[in-house]
């Protein structure tokens, strides 16, 4: 296979803005980098007047204390449930019982009806924490930037910062988790590809092709 350094740039990908990624960093091709912390939902509704009053309030005490700038982004997307459809159809004829069977087929058709009336969506919920190229002051005014030494100074700005979100994450009872590479890239991969929904990637650092196409 042809090495990805050779490859022509694809037209996708030059609308792309993302240059690289290391470890836990996306860095653009102006050079600006950003961890990316995915955050566990809850489901407001069912909470009580007071849990909601509750999460309102943790939520304000959360932003108020960041003396940092983040992106709060929220991922939406028509749910593909054909493959959950089918999970409960093969539980439905492994079952002996005639009543099971019977209770699994009326919650088949419940949410079958559910998806015909609503359109059922995925939402994903992110922190983005950035890191500016001109935070390393002379060298990037004057454009003389090396592409390991910037990965190397984003990290020390940017670990204590996705340190402290986690901690202020979890003292209002939602857990956040550092997106890896593999998982920053199955993402774009995913947004840039929609029609490809939910796809899992071999290990990013085993392709030697261009992963990236355009639907």
């Amino acid at each position: 296979m042809k090495d990805v350094k050779n490859l022509p740039k694809a037209a996708t990908q030059q609308f792309v803005e993302i240059e690289d990624i290391w470890e836990d960093i996306v860095m653009l091709k102006d050079y600006s980098c950003f961890n990316i912390i995915e955050v566990g939902a809850i489901n407001y509704w069912f909470l009580s007047q007071e849990e909601q009053e509750s999460v309102i309030y943790s939520f304000a005490e959360f932003l108020n204390s960041l003396s940092f700038p983040v992106q709060i982004s929220i991922l939406s997307r028509k749910m593909d449930i054909s493959s959950y459809l089918e999970f409960v159809d093969n539980k439905i004829k492994e079952q002996k019982s005639q009543k099971l069977k019977d209770l699994l087929v009326s919650y088949q058709n419940f949410i079958k009806d559910i998806v015909k009336q609503n359109t059922v969506l995925e939402k994903r919920f992110f922190v983005v924490i950035p890191f500016s190229p001109l935070e390393l002051g002379v060298k990037a005014i004057k454009g003389k930037l090396n592409k390991n030494f910037v990965f190397q100074r984003a990290k020390v700005s940017l670990s204590p910062k996705r340190d402290h979100i986690l901690r202020l994450l979890s003292k209002i009872g939602l857990k956040g988790s550092v997106l890896p590479k593999q998982e920053i890239v199955e993402l774009f991969h995913n947004i840039y590809n929609p029609s490809k929904t939910g796809i899992k990637l071999a290990p990013v650092d085993s392709y030697t092709e261009v992963i990236l196409s355009a639907d």
